[in-house]
């Protein structure tokens, strides 16, 4: 399947070209730029277009009331609209996309919006002006932009903008390569994650947010099923001041209304949600973080089921996850295999504390090549504080205590380019409705059977007999392979014959070898 339209899987029905000939044409404009600098220079641009766009909706709308002020700003933040000042508009910055001082313009505009619009202070990029920025490429990146969202309102609101600004984001992640890949989390990743957790009501936390692809995701979700928006509270928290901004554009362009905090901050040593209890947590940590800063931290009260060694973060985020659910609370996060069997550092001690607390809910081994920075092979956790079945609002499961699914999703996927993959809508539907069987959701029709090869469920004394691993294959089995009808005989008298022939072939090949080796003096026979 075409990557454009794999990237685009949910984004209800977009046009499957769309985005991919944007990119091709944004892409020739980059010059000599990296990526890296580029993202910010077309996504802030991006940004800009959707406020303006979403402003001149509205000021259509307030020119046609009654009594209505359109150039009120009050006008605007009662509908929750940013207010763009005239000199921000795009249609003023179109006007001169072609004039030398472009780039003054575009940093004078985002500065004009940031004064105007509290939320977006220290958020958006302002070294449009510089002179290594080559101003007929920013004028036709401008040109460019102002096609997006033209024709309907619709196309003029969110949908379309929030779309292309998805699909840029991971864009950049593959062309930044490890790098772009720390503030993207592959679409198909996360709509595992939101799938399984389906979070329709309550607070919603990822303390590693990145670019806060995790949060669009369970707002889409909601939508698609026909939940209501404003049911869940997001929370969010992301170290990076970069990738914190493009996070706050991000959810900005989604009209995602979400609390990231007034700054960046480091999530172990500056949680600013310290009193947070979550219904939901969704997150791709860092996967085995060596510089998190582990010494300062040994007698956190975070660390209820073993202290985190210094070199690996790994059980360090679990257990921060653990910290900020709530009674009834569901997290789902990646990582590495290798927190699945470590015994390394009291990994193991931790591991086995957790399970036996009854925390682990599901574990899901992931194929490789997913990711565009790592080539790690990676796992989901789901953590659940309450298994007998309450829930979330009061939706009831069935009691799973002692019990652990695990699925081994590793052969699942389809090659997108020659180092990536991605999950389709029927590799992600096959794992999401295994869970929601085995958890006996009133909404999923499946009735929960173990699969041999694909899943099963587990019993914590089996887990206890394999020393508390959590490697979905040592409990899976093997599929059972076809039965093709020859009788076992004839198939071993078969194999026998075709071992032979290989041999003597081999045989032939090493005499010729032999043979041009000795015309050429370079071999002995021996005595």
């Amino acid at each position: 399947m075409d990557k454009s339209k794999k990237i685009e899987n949910g984004n209800n029905g977009a046009t499957l070209g769309f985005e991919t000939k944007l990119w091709q044409a944004a892409d020739k404009l980059r010059n000599n730029m990296d990526a890296a600098e580029y993202k910010h220079v077309v996504l802030g641009l991006m940004f800009l277009k959707y406020i303006s766009d979403a402003f001149e909706e509205h000021y259509l709308q307030l020119i046609n009331e009654d009594g209505a002020d359109p150039e009120d700003p009050d006008e605007y933040r009662a509908k929750n609209v940013f207010w763009v000042p005239k000199e921000a508009r795009w249609s003023n910055l179109q006007a001169n996309a072609k004039q030398p001082g472009i780039g003054k313009m575009v940093d004078e505009a985002m500065i004009a919006i940031e004064h105007d619009n509290r939320v977006l202070k220290g958020v958006l990029p302002k070294d449009y002006g510089r002179p290594a920025l080559d101003k007929q490429r920013l004028g036709e990146l401008v040109d460019l932009i102002s096609g997006i969202g033209l024709g309907s309102p619709e196309n003029r609101s969110r949908d379309i903008l929030g779309r292309v600004y998805e699909y840029f984001l991971s864009m950049f992640a593959s062309a930044e390569g490890k790098r772009g890949g720390e503030f993207y989390t592959p679409r198909c990743v996360v709509r595992v994650l939101v799938s399984m957790l389906a979070p329709y009501k309550g607070r919603v936390f990822d303390p590693c947010c990145g670019s806060g692809g995790m949060f669009v995701q369970s707002e889409e979700f909601i939508e698609n099923h026909g939940g209501k928006v404003g049911d869940i509270s997001i929370y969010g928290q992301e170290s990076n001041h970069t990738t914190w901004r493009l996070a706050k554009m991000n959810l900005a362009i989604r009209g995602i209304d979400a609390n990231l905090g007034s700054e960046n901050a480091d999530s172990f040593h500056h949680d600013l949600h310290p009193d947070l209890k979550a219904d939901y947590i969704l997150a791709n940590p860092p996967f085995n973080m060596s510089d998190w800063g582990g010494e300062r931290l040994r007698e956190d009260k975070r660390w209820k089921f073993g202290i985190p060694p210094v070199g690996n973060a790994n059980f360090a985020w679990v257990q921060h996850f653990i910290h900020h659910l709530s009674p009834v609370g569901t997290a789902g996060f990646l990582l590495a295999n290798g927190s699945m069997s470590s015994n390394t550092s009291g990994e193991g001690e931790i591991r086995k504390n957790i399970i036996e607390a009854d925390l682990v809910d599901c574990m899901v081994a992931m194929p490789g090549q997913l990711f565009y920075q790592t080539q790690i092979p990676v796992c989901l956790w789901f953590i659940a504080r309450d298994k007998q079945g309450r829930g979330v609002g009061g939706n009831r499961y069935r009691n799973r205590e002692k019990e652990v699914l695990f699925i081994d999703a590793r052969k699942l996927g389809t090659m997108v380019d020659r180092v990536h993959r991605e999950l389709s809508d029927e590799d992600i539907q096959m794992i999401t409705d295994t869970y929601h069987a085995w958890r006996g959701d009133s909404d999923c029709k499946k009735k929960y059977e173990d699969v041999p090869g694909f899943c099963k469920s587990v019993e914590l004394e089996e887990i206890q007999s394999h020393d508390y691993v959590l490697t979905p294959g040592r409990y899976v089995g093997s599929a059972p392979q076809e039965d093709d009808g020859e009788p076992f005989e004839d198939k071993m008298k078969g194999l026998v014959e075709q071992l032979q022939k290989q041999q003597e072939e081999a045989h032939k090949l090493d005499e010729a070898i032999i043979s041009n080796l000795r015309d050429l003096g370079f071999w002995k026979d021996p005595r």
